[in-house]
């Protein structure tokens, strides 16, 4: 796994914590949140709702010290909510404007759950609430019960609108018939009426369940797609009316009986131009619209879609598609319950872009699902999300299977996953690329085709980032002002006093490390953690470079000298982190200080 250049991150510990640690470097910079919280189901809850003492408190949750919440407790679902609120809270400052958060839930909470996100999120960015039937219970007393829910809030939806944000997914079998459409024009040219035989023989060959088998209306061929008949005319009635004169007879075609479909002459004109409207016979009928299943891009009407839809808020995926996604990566019953990952897929694919660097979070990791997604959907389209994975050490029961396979941890199961779906993924596209590459010399026809496509899944792979950064949520890296009061009664009240001064002159614990202390500035200043960090040589002395253009220079070093000072300046960082204990006196800390000023850096003091 690449360390040094990954956008990825994964984060072991209590994502309260967490949160409250990426406030400030990934401030509204996350396009989606998913999470798949824990449900109330009246087992014990490892995630606590007490935050007096937040390290405390997880220092006691690790050691998986959990705490009952049966149904019959008065406060069985304020529990729930209280862990999920201050989280829920967190989480919103992360979302850019545009950006929107995922939620799974069932029965249980899904009305609470609700009304908590219309306080966080605001009731007007309430988006939709989706349902998973996932599954069917023959055994069920009065209902199947098989489905679970997935709420989505966006930050700002006036943002979406202003925007112009229209989310559209591809219909099923799309892409399939967008490539069947190049093959037949590769092989019959411009013979639309050979190609339009080939297709319906296509149709009529795949299985009943192939997901372009719905599509055989679409059985019509032009210069730009495959196509069928629409209707012209204006949806719901009441559309404009005006004469549209048949090419033929001369006379104006008959008009629909709700009226025209386009809002003016003139853009039936153009429509009728761009050869989007077909005329019948003669003026007695009106014309018909041309509706294009997938289309080449270029003369594409706003009006149209290549293959696209909107997502309904209903669709079914067994739930044993994703249990043996996972047996198969991991091993039977490693885990239970996972998300589906194709499910995931096609909510990211659908709410974020493949070019913006987007960011999805996603809080309650578990088997890190939404990691495989992200990866996933990139190696497909080419994609540079990135993901940030975070999840508590939940120790794994020593009966469970999981703890039989090596996995001591919810943490450990997750990064393997990873590692195994990213080394699948990777092996998926490079080999079935370089395959495409060797059979196109085996059908000249399909040469230039198959080439593009295999050139492009091979630029796919060698761009996808399959590296994650792995960090562990501890105490800081700083001693702390041990503020206990000294009781008289102690003995040498003075000497005691001495002992916590003394210790506070090297302020950083002795069994942390340079890069510990550098990810912890890295938080403090706001640099996202996903930021390149190369350790350089400073007059012999070791220095760490943030960033691509060194945002910031970190030196740790003893005995830091105004020559020292002088070369740190020549890397043009905007800051340069020293620490305190690196200075001789107050007087090398201050002239370090005015060496700095002159030449525009910031010195910062640690």
């Amino acid at each position: 796994m690449d360390w040094e250049h990954t956008r990825n991150l994964y984060i072991e510990g209590d994502n309260l914590e967490v949160l409250k640690l990426l406030q400030t470097a990934y401030y509204r910079k996350v396009k989606m949140i998913y999470i798949d919280p824990p449900y109330n189901t009246g087992n014990d809850f490892v995630y606590a709702d007490d935050f007096a003492d937040p390290l405390a408190r997880y220092r006691e949750v690790t050691a998986q010290t959990t705490k009952s919440n049966p149904e019959t407790m008065g406060r069985f679902h304020t529990n729930w909510l209280n862990m999920m609120y201050p989280r829920l809270r967190l989480a919103a400052n992360l979302l850019r404007d545009d950006g929107v958060i995922v939620i799974s839930i069932d029965d249980a909470e899904i009305d609470n759950l609700k009304k908590l996100c219309n306080e966080v999120f605001g009731e007007e960015n309430f988006l939709a609430c989706l349902i998973w039937e996932k599954t069917r219970k023959n055994d069920a007393r009065f209902f199947s019960i098989g489905h679970e829910y997935i709420l989505v809030y966006a930050k700002s939806e006036t943002t979406l609108r202003d925007n112009n944000v229209y989310w559209r997914e591809d219909k099923p079998g799309a892409h399939e018939m967008y490539r069947e459409y190049e093959l037949l024009r590769t092989k019959y040219g411009d013979d639309f009426p050979a190609m339009e035989k080939e297709l319906k023989e296509y149709y009529a060959n795949l299985p009943k369940d192939h997901p372009a088998k719905k599509h055989s209306r679409y059985n019509k061929i032009d210069e730009h797609g495959i196509w069928r008949d629409h209707d012209i005319s204006w949806p719901g009635g009441g559309g404009p009316r005006y004469d549209v004169i048949h090419p033929v007879t001369g006379k104006p075609c008959k008009v629909p009986p709700s009226g025209w479909r386009f809002p003016t002459l003139e853009r039936m004109q153009e429509m009728i131009d761009n050869g989007l409207v077909v005329f019948r016979e003669d003026h007695t009928e009106p014309p018909i619209r041309k509706s294009y299943l997938v289309r080449k891009m270029g003369r594409l009407s706003d009006e149209e879609s290549i293959g696209k839809q909107v997502m309904g808020t209903y669709f079914y995926r067994s739930a044993l598609q994703a249990t043996n996604e996972v047996a198969d990566l991991l091993g039977p019953r490693v885990f239970d319950y996972p998300k589906d990952r194709e499910i995931l897929m096609r909510l990211i694919r659908y709410m974020t872009s493949a070019q913006n660097n987007d960011i999805i979070l996603d809080f309650f990791s578990g088997s890190a699902t939404t990691a495989h997604a992200v990866m996933q959907l990139n190696a497909e389209d080419g994609g540079n999300r990135r993901y940030i994975m975070v999840q508590l050490p939940e120790l794994c029961d020593e009966k469970s299977e999981a703890f039989k396979a090596g996995y001591k941890n919810i943490c450990e199961i997750g990064k393997e996953r990873i590692k195994r779906a990213n080394l699948k993924i990777w092996n998926d596209c490079f080999s079935s690329a370089a395959l495409d590459l060797g059979m196109i010399l085996l059908d000249k026809e399909l040469e230039d085709e198959m080439g593009k496509s295999a050139e492009k899944k091979m630029d796919n792979a060698e761009s996808l980032d399959v590296g994650f950064r792995v960090f562990k949520l501890d105490s800081s890296n700083l001693k702390t002002w041990d503020a206990a009061p000294i009781a008289p009664q102690a003995g040498d009240v003075i000497g005691e006093l001495a002992n916590r001064m003394n210790a506070m002159i090297h302020r950083v614990k002795p069994d942390r490390s340079d890069l510990d202390m550098v990810f912890e500035v890295m938080l403090k200043l706001g640099v996202p953690l996903d930021f390149p960090v190369a350790e350089v040589s400073v007059n012999g002395k070791t220095a760490y470079s943030v960033g691509e253009d060194c945002l910031l220079l970190v030196c740790l070093a003893p005995d830091i000298q105004p020559g020292d000072v002088e070369q740190m300046a020549e890397y043009a960082p905007a800051k340069a982190v020293i620490s305190r204990d690196s200075f001789a006196d107050d007087t090398a800390m201050a002239n370090a200080w005015y060496i700095l000023r002159d030449r525009g850096v910031d010195l910062k003091l640690v």
